[in-house]
């Protein structure tokens, strides 16, 4: 008798097609303005129980380890993209909101999750820290393919906090996920003391900081040795990056600490201490980024059961609403209002705080836990996600020139109206220029343009920013290592 392959072709096929499915449908779906990844989680759904496919699927353990390994490898390549003036520029606005951001807009969704939902405590404040953070694939693929060019600090601060805000969306929901069954029949109190929390979060970050370093520094040296051996081409190296890459991420989780941060702090270092024997291996790491998109979203779209989803689906979109238009713009602005950031930026920030594969990983935390109800966090969770793709995932262009935050190149006809109708040195003495223009003089006279323009913006300048002087508006032009080079001035 002759071994039947059954078992790997229909697999294989069921898979690869859902795959090929999705792609195509995300060619098409992309010229209306929807997210691939919308498309991911959607042909999952259909393929599910309750629809066409009727495929029954429940495996929450494989779920999880492919969740996870994919957003290692999206965090990864995400790093890798990631200039280390950028990290410098967007590092302390994206700390705050990976840290005292999450824990807010966690606790004021919990809050919404408790009024909406009808919940215990316990269980509102999970679903809070479950769906509070913003999502790594979503935020770099979306940024990446709407074609919008935002200026440094916003695009900075965007992609460090998604990849950043791991380590205490995952400490939340652990910690919620002990208190939830400590309430429960024959629980035991889970230690929630301040020094206990604290010590927690420092072995997250830390451990996750200090091997990612570590790991960067280390292969940084071992693409330095192996440069002649790896002349071959990029793929050879892209395989070494994602190896190391999850050898990191796996090493950081089992010594407690935060591999997500680990393994995106190792893409940073290594994208800016060879760059040059990195830049290679670019193109094979985005299709390594987008199997990896692709496999997730529609293996959590096939965990998803519609027909349970309806049950809670208007109190869930309230939640959702919440979220994005409460929750998430009072957290934004408590962390960047007192980095002086401005007002429109802080609006759109606070807008694409984009939802994805990371609720829905974290929603099966609790399942996996043994938490009473738990299905319940799927079916929100998703709801969430598809709501935030859908509204701000396809708004993401449109906002940006809405606020102004759309930066034309130099040569753009469109230049004119964001740096000016002239070009001037930024030595420039200022009292000369307002002699010139007659305009008012400030009482600090005697500096330059640039120096001037520096104080007045009161945080580190960036492309496009600008201040007003008397009817003159003077924005940065150019800049050089972080020092203004050259002035835009436009007179109303």
């Amino acid at each position: 008798m002759l071994l039947s392959l059954d078992f790997l072709a229909l697999p294989l096929l069921g898979a690869a097609a859902l795959i090929f499915i999705s792609v195509l449908a995300g060619l098409l779906s992309a010229r209306v303005g929807f997210s691939f990844l919308l498309v991911f989680l959607v042909v999952g759904m259909l393929a599910g129980e309750d629809g066409p496919g009727g495929f029954v699927f429940n495996n929450f353990t494989l779920s999880f380890w492919v969740g996870n390994v994919a957003l290692a490898v999206i965090l990864l390549d995400g790093g890798l993209r990631t200039d280390i003036h950028t990290f410098r520029t967007g590092l302390r606005p994206a700390a705050l909101l990976a840290t005292v951001g999450v824990a807010v807009c966690a606790g004021i969704t919990g809050v919404a999750a408790w009024w909406l939902l009808d919940l215990p405590w316990p269980m509102a404040l999970l679903l809070g820290a479950i769906i509070g953070s913003t999502d790594a694939a979503a935020v770099f693929s979306l940024l990446k393919s709407s074609g919008v060019q935002l200026n440094e600090r916003v695009a900075a601060t965007l992609e460090i906090e998604s990849g950043m805000n791991d380590p205490m969306a995952v400490y939340l929901t652990l910690l919620f996920i002990g208190i939830a069954l400590a309430a429960s029949p024959a629980g035991a109190a889970p230690d929630t003391s301040i020094g206990t929390i604290a010590v927690s979060l420092l072995q997250q970050f830390g451990w996750g900081a200090a091997l990612g370093l570590g790991a960067g520094f280390g292969l940084a040296q071992i693409l330095l040795r192996s440069s002649r051996a790896l002349d071959g081409g990029g793929g050879i190296r892209a395989l070494l990056l994602v190896s190391g890459g999850l050898v990191t991420f796996a090493f950081t989780t089992w010594m407690g600490g935060s591999g997500f941060l680990a393994v995106y702090i190792m893409g940073v270092v290594l994208a800016n201490r060879v760059r040059r024997l990195v830049r290679p291996a670019l193109s094979a790491m985005d299709g390594y980024a987008w199997l990896s998109q692709a496999g997730m979203f529609v293996l959590l779209g096939l965990l998803v059961t519609p027909s349970q989803m309806v049950q809670t689906l208007w109190p869930a979109l309230g939640v959702a609403l919440v979220l994005m238009l409460v929750a998430r713009p009072i957290s934004v602005w408590l962390c960047l209002k007192p980095l002086n950031f401005p007002t429109q930026e802080i609006q759109y920030i606070s807008w694409v705080g984009l939802r994805g594969a990371v609720p829905i990983v974290l929603a099966v935390f609790p399942v996996m836990a043994g938490v009473p109800g738990a299905s319940i966090f799927l079916n929100v969770a998703f709801v969430v996600v598809i709501a935030s793709l859908l509204l701000q995932g396809s708004t993401i262009a449109w906002a940006a020139r809405r606020l102004r935050l759309d930066l034309p190149d130099q040569d753009d006809d469109r230049a004119r109206e964001v740096f000016g109708d002239f070009e001037l040195d930024a030595n420039t003495p200022l009292e000369s220029l307002c002699a010139f223009y007659g305009l008012p003089v400030p009482a600090e006279s005697q500096q330059s343009l640039a120096d001037w323009l520096r104080n007045e913006l009161h945080r580190p300048p960036v492309l496009g920013d600008s201040a007003q002087l008397g009817r003159a508006e003077l924005s940065v032009r150019h800049l050089d290592d972080g020092r203004i080079t050259r002035i835009g001035i436009k007179l109303d």
